[in-house]
């Protein structure tokens, strides 16, 4: 970092000239780029911006309006402040319209009671600067080494962010464009302080540009995505504050950096598993090892959108019946395949749960029941979305039914390794019955309509953009103000854009609905009346349901 005006304030060289700050002293932390001597009163138009000017004052304009002009022009360029030595000009006080001036534009005056030496001043602070621009190439250079060796290493999205959370030391998270997260880093903080209501948190930091830092969060964010289609976003979470004066944010090259790395990973990796289902295997295998404790893991699945907590719990495990054994490489694309197929299914029936896989052979799968959800036809449904899509994959590639085992309900995150393990058992020994039988006891088809579509498109980003270009505003609004006007807009499709059964059905009065409607039009620029503009937000809001399951 470059040197600060009150980091120079400091260097024993100017303590000797008994330095006084007599305006701009919350403008301190401006760094300082480089040290300018001149003694013209329209010294600005040689300056570039971030200059200390040391002066004299001797040839300073004597009138009032001159005075404030010599301010404002170096306040126009950027300086970083400008100090006046007394004792050629100036004895004990400055003129007042000049520290007036200079209080007014927030440019940092300093009067030095003692003569010095300036060109000792330039000397220790021209040091200062060229050894910070030493240190930002070696940290360039250093990040640029650590980020191409993750990539030319095939370095997994986790590592990825863990090395960012490192350099930066705070925390890391990748999220997609739902706001949800992909995977994370704490740098030690508690994960629950990170993660809690990230969702709401998320939507309400939109900072300008691909990169940017929002003062209010304290947020850094970037935008993930290469060849125009981005997919996520990678946000370094810091304490609210205001950066320093004039300065970018010093950690604008290292998350860039990591988006990149992350961006070439998903074109270089397409043939490996997702980054989601990366993420559900990692949770699955800590309920399995105990790697996770019980705390973490419902915090990580309520972060990646499956809530475990309160609900019902099935353990689900599938396998495909041994048939020639297959190359290495081909057994890991038909794992990946069959891991993918079993996720397709869960999406087909909108249910809410982990998908990963859990050895070369076995897919794992962790169903949270909601209390309005019946056991027995979820399991049903589910068995018969998987043994339809096996089908219809069976057309171009022989590939043997699987096997459906499922282990006892159980009531909480705790038991959750159990009703696993048992799931586990049960399909090590259905592998041995004949292939007809009961490995396809389940075989209704879930009526999967236009709900059913999106919740099959769910992970794709085009999806997750319509639903950001359609409801974005009015969900950044809700956040911000915590406000019920997507709960309005709702009602108002539900009840088939019957604005009194509506206003019924919100427990409104109709002057008191219509005006959230019409606040409605404001911020999403639509046209309510009109019935292909209410056809995209009604669909854009089955989409938010079915990315947000």
């Amino acid at each position: 970092m470059l040197p600060t005006v009150a980091h120079v304030l400091d260097l024993e060289v100017m303590r000797r000239g008994l330095p006084q700050v007599v305006a701009g002293a919350a403008h301190l932390e401006r760094p300082v780029r480089w040290v300018h001597v001149s003694e013209l009163p329209d010294v600005a138009g040689v300056l570039q911006g971030g200059e200390l000017v040391l002066s004299t004052g001797i040839a300073l304009p004597e009138d009032r309006e001159g005075l404030a002009r010599y301010v404002r022009d170096l306040a126009d360029v950027g300086v970083a402040g400008l100090v006046i030595e007394f004792g050629r000009r100036y004895f004990d006080t400055l003129p007042r319209a000049l520290v007036h001036a200079a209080e007014q534009r927030g440019l940092p005056l300093i009067a030095l009671r003692r003569e010095l030496r300036f060109v000792a001043v330039t000397e220790a602070v021209h040091a200062l600067v060229v050894n910070a621009q030493l240190e930002q190439l070696r940290t360039s250079e250093a990040i640029h080494q650590v980020f191409n060796e993750l990539v030319v290493e095939g370095a997994e999205p986790v590592e990825v962010v863990r090395q960012v959370a490192r350099i930066a030391g705070a925390p890391v998270v990748l999220e997609n464009l739902a706001h949800q997260v992909l995977t994370h880093d704490p740098a030690g903080r508690p994960e629950a302080d990170l993660l809690e209501d990230w969702e709401r948190r998320s939507r309400g930091v939109r900072p300008p540009g691909r990169t940017g830092h929002d003062p209010r969060s304290g947020w850094l964010v970037t935008t993930v995505g290469a060849r125009g289609q981005d997919w996520g976003r990678l946000v370094l979470v810091q304490d609210p504050g205001p950066l320093p004066d004039d300065g970018p944010h010093p950690n604008t090259m290292l998350l860039e950096r990591g988006a990149s790395a992350l961006a070439l990973n998903r074109l270089v990796v397409r043939d490996r598993e997702s980054l989601e289902r990366q993420t559900h295997r990692t949770l699955l295998s800590g309920i399995l090892t105990h790697a996770l404790t019980v705390s973490e893991v419902a915090l990580r699945a309520q972060a990646l959108g499956v809530p475990l907590e309160s609900r019902r719990l099935v353990g689900v495990v599938l396998r495909q019946r041994r048939g020639p054994i297959p190359a290495a490489l081909e057994a890991q694309a038909r794992l990946r395949d069959f891991t993918e197929l079993a996720a397709s299914a869960v999406r087909a029936c909108r249910l809410s749960a982990l998908v990963g896989a859990l050895d070369d052979e076995g897919v794992g799968v962790l169903i949270a029941l909601g209390p309005q959800q019946e056991e027995h036809a979820s399991l049903d449904a589910f068995a018969a979305a998987l043994r339809r899509l096996a089908a219809e994959a069976a057309r171009d590639a022989a590939a043997p039914s699987p096997v459906v085992a499922v282990g006892s309900s159980v009531g909480s995150v705790r038991d959750a390794r159990r009703t696993l393990l048992e799931a586990t058992q049960v399909a090590d020994a259905a592998l041995h019955d004949a292939p007809g039988g009961r490995a396809a006891a389940y075989y209704r088809l879930p009526d999967v309509r236009l709900r059913g579509l999106l919740h099959l498109l769910r992970d794709d980003a085009r999806l997750q953009t319509y639903v950001e270009r359609e409801l974005g505003p009015l969900l950044a609004y809700d956040a911000e103000h915590n406000g019920q006007l997507v709960r309005m807009l709702r009602i108002y499709l539900e009840q088939g854009r019957n604005k009194s059964a509506a206003a019924d059905a919100a427990h409104l009065s109709r002057p008191s609905f219509y005006d959230r409607l019409h606040k409605v039009e404001r911020i999403l620029g639509v046209d309510l009346d009109q019935v292909e503009s209410c056809l995209s937000l009604h669909v854009a809001l089955l989409a938010l349901d079915a990315v947000r399951r």
